[in-house]
């Protein structure tokens, strides 16, 4: 056997798609972060049109130009970002901007500070790159949102980048405006690099989401179609930079590992910018039922959680070290909260990306697990 490469030692393969790939068929899913909806129907149209129209061939690097000038539109309507269409990408999911920022950028030895607990991609990323991950600890007691002085605590010489991720896999904090901006400020003074994933910016309840980049240069946003759109399988994002010699080190490694993202999704992409989004609304008023209806089960059975304010993630407190093995067996699919970082430890990460029935029958099921174990 040939041996793989050093780096690869310190990469495990991702305990939520374990999760998911042994599935039994007939239980509940509550651990895997896709949305249940179907991609509305203008979208499908659109790239049903791109292909009877042979739109099959090789796009721009960058993505096609009317794609990129309607995310230049979006930053500065929505997000309070002045970007232009040759500072943004077009990538294969918000996955593949998150490998190309740490990839460009991150140098054997850097450290990155990551939210703990955060997305699995993250530490992994950063692993791949060479980098160092450094934990900063979003506690419980803060609703898990990270916490401006906790960052500026860990920042160090050797200190490269953030990724920041609001809202938050896999605790739905949404970030206060505050923090946000008192981060930005830092990276401008510490002269450091913040990677903010941005993909669940519009499953958020009565709340705002605050980019960065609005009050920093030093910023690379990531942001897709996956979560909003339900459009998952698709593979289709974006990123984008205020400064064209960042966009010029992340186009090396988009152009040289992609070259281009899919035609026919970047066609729906364009339509899920510029067409209705009634249905993204109605999928965002169905997740608050949800969230809801979940928060409420698990705080009566005596399970602490959080009232997340955005993603479709709750993060309860259970102290039993068997409850995601016993869920299972009864029938709900849950992830152990260890996968996100230390701070998950005695947490559970669920999902509420399934049918408002489909929460009540596995609330049910953990509820006659507590009465009968």
């Amino acid at each position: 056997m040939i041996n793989p490469a050093s780096r690869l030692n310190s990469i495990e393969l991702s305990l939520i798609r374990k999760m998911f790939e042994v599935t039994n068929p007939n239980a509940i899913n509550l651990g895997i972060g896709e949305p249940d909806f179907n991609v509305p129907e203008n979208i499908k149209e659109a790239m049903k049109r791109s292909i009877d129209e042979n739109d099959t061939h090789y796009t721009p690097n960058k993505g096609y130009l009317d794609l990129r000038e309607e995310i230049t539109k979006k930053f500065k309507k929505e997000n309070g970002i002045t970007t232009t269409p040759e500072d943004v990408i077009v990538t294969v999911g918000a996955s593949e901007g998150l490998y190309m920022c740490t990839q460009a950028f991150v140098d054997k030895g850097d450290e990155v500070l990551l939210p703990n607990p955060s997305f699995l991609s993250y530490e992994a990323c950063v692993n791949l790159a060479g980098g160092t991950p450094v934990s900063v600890d979003c506690k419980m007691e803060n609703e898990f949102k990270l916490k401006a002085e906790d960052v500026q605590e860990k920042i160090t010489n050797k200190t490269k980048a953030i990724i920041l991720n609001s809202p938050s896999n896999p605790t739905g904090a949404v970030m206060d405006k505050e923090d946000i901006k008192a981060i930005a400020d830092l990276s401008i003074d510490k002269n450091f690099l913040i990677i903010s994933d941005e993909i669940y910016e519009k499953i958020i309840y009565g709340k705002k989401n605050y980019s960065p980049a609005k009050y920093s240069d030093n910023v690379i946003t990531l942001n897709g179609f996956s979560k909003t759109y339900a459009m998952t399988g698709l593979r289709i994002g974006y990123l984008a930079t205020t400064n064209e010699d960042y966009t010029e080190q992340l186009l090396k490694i988009h152009q040289y590992n992609i070259a281009c993202a899919n035609t026919t999704a970047q066609r729906g992409a364009y339509e899920a910018l510029t067409g209705p989004q009634d249905e993204v609304k109605k999928m965002v008023c169905e997740f608050q039922k949800r969230r809801d209806l979940i928060v409420s089960r698990l705080n009566d059975m005596g399970y602490e959680t959080v009232n997340a304010e955005g993603a479709f993630y709750v993060f309860p407190k259970i102290e039993d070290e068997n409850f995601v093995q016993d869920a299972a067996k009864a029938g709900v699919i849950t992830v152990p909260g260890v996968a996100f970082g230390s701070n998950g430890e005695n947490h559970v990460r669920m999902s509420y990306a399934n049918s408002y029935e489909n929460i009540e029958k596995a609330m049910d099921i953990l509820e006659w697990m507590i009465n009968n174990g």
